[in-house]
């Protein structure tokens, strides 16, 4: 692999420097093409994957000047992506520190899906599957593993012969969580660490299967084997809103066999509303017998409760009065704590709450009867 030429242009070499600095420091062996050119597929694709490892790093390291040096802060668009890395970069390590976890490591896949190079200005359409790694302090051998998915469109523009990120937009799996505060951390963390292993192997074969399914059809969450796609034999219904609940009922069809009937179904690329709209799908698996309730009520009320689901349950998040989304819990991490996979945005065995630890979030662990 090869080292792309750096303009001598002062502004840039201070701005290498930063990014240097950061992946020595951290041991991390990165081609420095973050400013360089783009002529070639080859290069676009290096310089892209290199912008993803730098945001990652950046996690890791808590170090926010080798992000701002990806984007064009003098700029409406390029000055808000920016803070909103920003802002992501607190809130991961806070819900790390509210956890007594930490991340040993973040490792994103990048597919570029559809490319526009020219002369001085650059757009991608992106997939990226990452890999959130982390483990408790008191279990430094045991590691837990993550995915979230991401779909991004990213413009660059070269200046004075180096590109710079002008424009970011991408599903966002941390938007209802970025105002994560005020809650008892101490008292939730020493809970959490008190929490021993638990064994899921002896569950319902129906309840195995729930995890089979969400862990194939989970899209850009998925491990790259299965292709990073949603099950095609059903619509997406992203454009129209959301996917979670529609992805939702296909694991409880799909994976843990349950039949369809007048109220809950799917036909030719339609569903009911209790197949694809969240609250209804709540709604309708409570007031039929199928689920019940287990807790329901803010983060620090239900956390407890928590350990209490198992693989083919689900949680409901309620926000302003509305069921907004559903994710199916398929997992449990080293200290037991449920784990979630969901489309809108695609996840895969993600903590249940990760993302969603807005102090205005009521969550609604629900237990599903098979």
């Amino acid at each position: 692999m090869r080292l792309s030429k750096i303009n001598k242009n002062s502004s840039i070499i201070i701005k290498m420097i930063i990014i240097t600095l950061v992946f020595s420091l951290i041991n991390i062996n990165i081609e420095q093409t973050v400013l360089a050119d783009i002529n070639t597929d080859e290069e676009a694709v290096n310089f892209v994957e290199n912008i993803f490892a730098i945001k990652s790093k950046a996690i890791l390291s808590k170090d926010l000047d080798s992000i701002e040096a990806l984007y064009a802060t003098d700029t409406r668009y390029g000055q808000w992506a920016y803070e909103y890395e920003q802002r992501k970069v607190k809130y991961i390590n806070n819900w790390a520190e509210k956890q007594g976890v930490k991340f040993i490591d973040i490792i994103p896949k990048v597919v570029i899906r559809k490319s526009n190079i020219k002369k001085d200005k650059c757009f991608f359409n992106i997939l990226c599957s990452t890999e959130y790694k982390y483990i408790y302090q008191d279990q430094p051998e045991q590691i837990n593993s993550s995915r979230i998915g991401t779909y991004h469109s990213i413009r660059l523009t070269k200046r004075n012969g180096d590109w710079i990120i002008t424009t970011e937009w991408y599903t966002d799996p941390f938007a209802d969580s970025l105002s994560l505060e005020s809650i008892k951390m101490d008292e939730i963390k020493e809970h959490i660490k008190s929490q021993p292993s638990r064994d899921i192997s002896t569950i319902d074969e129906r309840r195995k299967g729930i995890i089979e399914y969400a862990e194939k059809y989970c899209g850009a969450a998925t491990i790259e084997e299965y292709g990073f796609k949603y099950n095609k034999e059903y619509r997406d219904f992203n454009p129209q809103g959301g996917d979670c609940a529609n992805f939702a009922s296909q694991i409880l069809h799909e994976g843990g066999k349950f039949k369809e009937n007048s109220a809950w179904n799917y036909d030719r690329g339609n569903g009911t509303g209790s197949w694809v709209n969240a609250g209804k799908f709540t709604y309708y698996m409570l007031n039929s017998g199928r689920a019940s309730v287990i807790a329901k009520g803010s983060y620090e009320k239900v956390y407890k409760a928590s350990y209490k689901l198992l693989p083919g349950d689900f949680v409901a998040y309620e926000k302003k009065g509305d069921i907004m989304h559903v994710s199916v819990v398929t997992g449990v991490d080293s200290k037991g704590y449920s784990l979630v996979t969901c489309h809108n945005t695609d996840r895969n065995n993600v903590p249940w709450d990760l993302g969603w630890s807005d102090k205005k979030m009521n969550f609604w662990l629900i237990r599903v009867h098979y």
